[in-house]
């Protein structure tokens, strides 16, 4: 009889893999807290947080039973037309911690589809009120999600190339810093008259290798859009529920954003699920008596019961004191590692954020997601019981919130041991 990672190999395509020259899997049957558990019972700490998504450790009891209890009383309904009582609520909590231009709350099923949410009712607003406003401003090393217009406003690489001609237009701007804020101001003033919206991931973008930028600089660089009528989406699906150490990243920014968008932590990491929130202007742009200004956007699950009984329940687990105690301590112990990873010679571009902590291991070539070293990197953490997930050469570290100073200082270690045993790859 075949075991799971045979049958596996035999009937699944899996993501950001090349299948014919991809490793063995690693199958995995059981989840607890901060460990994994694989089909021959050997434990791995998942330092990255299942693709960051898992805030509070794998089958949370009090997560589980909010679902549980809910899936005995409503496990789906038509969101057009119906409404239920987890998605009043989770609605309701999530504005309350929101910046107070936030009003009104959109579902989807995950964070692609929230950005593509996010992207037509800015166009789409633009259209109602008659404005030829239709062009998109972006950071060039964006990533806001894999489905078409994600792609769109997300930086041109290997993964869109394929797609190029398809993919419609972007004004491409630097992330900003003190010495470029000035003509990437000039460059926004000159296209103002065509750019509907500007997207932008805040203070850390992920997937394009964890790099950090400056609060101060972004508000200079959300000050001019609103000088310029050019509506704001900020990408929390990453920084959102307290990965930068605060619970948004739009707790670091005195300007508001228009529009922001949300998943990943959103539901603890217990199951899919998108969220775009707005301001009401644009709430405000579709409401007309003709039916051609709705916003034609739906999904089959939108606001699941289970999935806002999830958030629900993350999000009080997120709010408590232990919680919120859990995330200074893990932003501390980073911050002092970081300081011992400075030091380091086979480390370099060392940077911390919050629960956020990333450097570039130094192997003589360019930092890149192609780095062949992160390969060898990701095997040698798994031997050593750890998940870790590295962007090329660019390593780094998003644990879940219940993960304990000892099980973070043995990830420490180990991490140290391996810039060592890599020295000279």
């Amino acid at each position: 009889m075949k075991n799971l990672k045979e049958r596996d190999k035999v009937v699944n395509w899996h993501p950001y893999t090349q299948m014919k020259t991809a490793d063995d899997i690693v199958p995995i049957v059981k989840g607890k807290g901060v460990y994994l558990y694989d089909d021959q019972g050997k434990k791995y700490i998942d330092a990255v947080s299942s693709w960051w998504v898992t805030l509070h450790g794998h089958a949370h009891p009090y997560i589980a039973q909010r679902v549980s209890e809910q899936l005995q009383t409503l496990e789906q309904v038509i969101f057009a037309g119906f409404t239920h009582e987890p998605a009043v609520q989770l609605s309701e909590n999530l504005l309350q911690l929101l910046p107070d231009n936030q009003k009104k709350v959109f579902y989807s099923d995950n964070g692609s589809t929230a950005v593509e949410v996010a992207l037509k009712m800015c166009i789409q607003s633009a259209y109602n009120q008659g404005k030829e406003k239709t062009k998109i401003l972006a950071f060039k090393d964006a990533y806001h999600g894999d489905t078409f217009g994600a792609m769109s406003v997300s930086g041109r690489s290997v993964w869109t190339k394929p797609f190029g001609e398809m993919l419609f237009e972007v004004i491409f701007i630097e992330t900003p810093n003190p010495g470029n804020l000035d003509d990437v101001k000039v460059q926004i003033k000159k296209h103002a008259h065509e750019i509907a919206c500007f997207i932008y991931e805040p203070l850390i973008q992920g997937a394009a290798g964890m790099l950090i930028y400056n609060a101060e600089d972004l508000n200079e660089l959300m000050k001019c859009c609103k000088e310029h009528d050019i509506l704001m989406i900020q990408d929390e699906v990453f920084t959102g529920f307290g990965r930068t150490g605060k619970l948004f990243a739009a707790d670091y920014i005195s300007e508001q954003p228009d529009i922001m968008c949300f998943s990943k932590g959103l539901t603890g990491g217990t199951m899919p699920m998108g969220i775009t929130t707005c301001a009401d202007h644009i709430y405000n742009a579709f409401l007309s008596d003709d039916k051609y200004k709705t916003l034609f956007h739906g999904h089959s699950f939108t606001a699941n019961p289970l999935a806002c009984t999830a958030a629900l329940a993350s999000m009080e687990l997120l709010l408590q004191e232990e919680t919120q105690l859990n995330i200074k301590r893990i932003t501390d112990q980073h911050s002092q590692f970081a300081e011992r990873l400075k030091k380091h010679p086979h480390a370099e571009n060392v940077r911390q954020i919050g629960t956020i902590i990333a450097w570039d291991f130094k192997n003589g070539n360019e930092t890149s997601y192609f780095n062949e070293i992160g390969k060898k990197i990701y095997h040698e953490f798994l031997q050593r019981g750890i998940i870790m997930r590295p962007l090329g050469n660019v390593m780094y570290l998003v644990p879940p919130y219940c993960i304990t100073s000892d099980e973070l200082d043995f990830i420490y270690r180990q991490i140290l041991e391996v810039l060592d045993v890599f020295k000279q790859t």
